[in-house]
């Protein structure tokens, strides 16, 4: 028998052993451009937006932009955020998105002026993996773009901007940057002294701010933190509005350890927990918003990757039975399952209980519901979890009988991952001083 899918605990039946459980790692995950007023024309609306009228909001360098582009924009920031931004923050939205936009103008107008295209088969091969996260056939995904207000080829507009754009900083921006050898030996010999110590999956907000504006940016980047805080997308915020190179992932930067990470953001990322993210933290350049996505030891085994071998037993419970009665139940089944005699007395426990055995060798602890993930991790070999369920699916008990630890370990540290991190810390650098002299070269007409 395989072992059943895992299920939550419902409302009513959430044990006390489950509630006092801190929450596990939340799913995360990728990034855009970010916005700094100090670097493109002033910016003034007047009146309210007729959704019924359409016409041009900006001209850059004579190239147009609609109303349309705007609310498509938006459109995909808010579907990415199950709709759940309001009124204020929507406006603010729109105005950063102008901001992207026109940035999106420029670079294109430059990888033009440099005789660089992007094929629409490029285009659509990264789309296509688009939507295959959103676990959609492109035609699909096309559909449900229109249904949010959004379209396909909004997206793909920004799709080839940025394809463009990393094009041009590689011819012209790449061959000016230089790291060292020695540089990067020295980050490596850190990393090595640094075994055992945690290890962290970050992503990143990156919004550039010169001395004058850094309050207004720091003001920025706190509304951001108090959505994503508030069940919003970091990976739609980094990908619309992160100037980080990393915007094209939704901010992720992968593994890092905290000798990688600059001095400014390090000791606020140790602190966090799987899910959580920073205030805003001023770092040279801007303001960096981080979030931690996953932790582990450096050269360690991954505690989410352990191979555990587990049984389930599985209690039926009536339909009509009240919260009170299934206490009782529960009451029952501890006592049972806590003095069975470890995975060798599963069936007699079960005999007992009138409940039904399933196993499974090969469970990942990374595949677990968050608050078995943690209960998992503080089992020996024998233990059982305390009984969770609901009046539909039952009562069920997990009883760990086996545990793999050796499978994942993290990578030593890489020569050629370590300059090209640092490499590309450096390209942004340089790439953020190329689009402000854009922006300031650029003639833009606000409508």
């Amino acid at each position: 028998m395989t072992l059943k899918t895992l299920k939550r605990p419902a409302a009513w039946l959430a044990l006390a052993a489950m509630l006092t459980m801190p929450a596990g790692p939340a799913a995360q995950a990728q990034v855009g451009r970010s916005f700094n007023a100090n670097d493109l024309p002033d910016l003034l609306v007047l009146g309210a937006v007729d959704p019924t009228l359409r016409k041009a909001q900006a001209i850059v360098n004579g190239e147009v932009i609609t109303d349309t582009d705007i609310d498509q924009r938006l459109a995909l920031v808010v579907a990415a955020n199950s709709g759940r931004i309001d009124d204020a923050e929507r406006q603010r939205l729109r105005l950063q998105i102008i901001r992207n936009l026109i940035d999106e103008k420029l670079q294109m107008q430059e990888a033009r002026e440099n005789d660089i295209r992007v094929s629409e088969a490029e285009v659509n091969r990264s789309f296509d993996r688009i939507a295959e996260n959103f676990r959609r056939k492109p035609a699909q995904f096309e559909e449900y773009l229109q249904q949010t207000g959004s379209s396909a080829n909004s997206l793909k507009a920004q799709i080839r901007a940025e394809l463009a754009w990393s094009r041009v900083l590689r011819r012209k921006v790449e061959p000016l940057v230089a790291v060292g050898d020695d540089e990067v030996q020295a980050v490596i010999d850190k990393l090595n002294a640094a075994k055992g110590k945690d290890e962290f999956h970050v992503g990143e907000i990156f919004l550039a701010a010169s001395p004058e504006t850094l309050n207004d940016v720091m003001n920025d980047a706190a509304r951001i933190v108090g959505q994503i805080r508030g069940g919003a997308s970091f990976v739609a915020y980094a990908r619309q509005f992160s100037e980080a190179s990393s915007a094209g992932l939704g901010g992720d930067l992968g593994w890092v350890r905290a000798e990688q990470l600059n001095d400014a953001v390090g000791p606020a990322v140790t602190v966090l927990q799987p899910g959580q993210v920073t205030d805003p933290l001023p770092v040279p350049g801007g303001v960096a918003i981080m979030a931690l996505i996953e932790k582990r030891q450096v050269l360690a085994a991954d505690p989410l990757m352990a191979v555990l071998s587990l049984k389930q037993i599985t209690i039926p419970l009536k339909a009509d039975t009240t919260e009170e009665q299934a206490r009782v139940r529960v009451g029952e089944v501890q006592a049972i399952t806590r003095n069975m005699g470890g995975c060798g007395g599963v069936e007699a426990a079960a005999q007992k209980l009138g409940a039904e055995v399933a196993s499974n060798d090969a469970v990942r602890m990374k595949d677990l519901p968050a608050p078995l993930q943690n209960i998992m991790g503080q089992l020996s070999i024998g233990e059982a979890t305390p009984a969770f369920g609901s009046a539909e699916e039952g009562l069920r008990v997990l009883v760990l009988c086996g545990r793999d630890d050796s499978q994942v370990q993290a990578a030593a540290p890489n020569f050629d991952q370590i300059y090209a991190q640092m490499n590309d810390e450096r390209v942004n650098m340089r790439a953020r001083r190329y689009l402000r002299d854009l922006r300031r070269d650029a003639i833009v007409d606000y409508r």
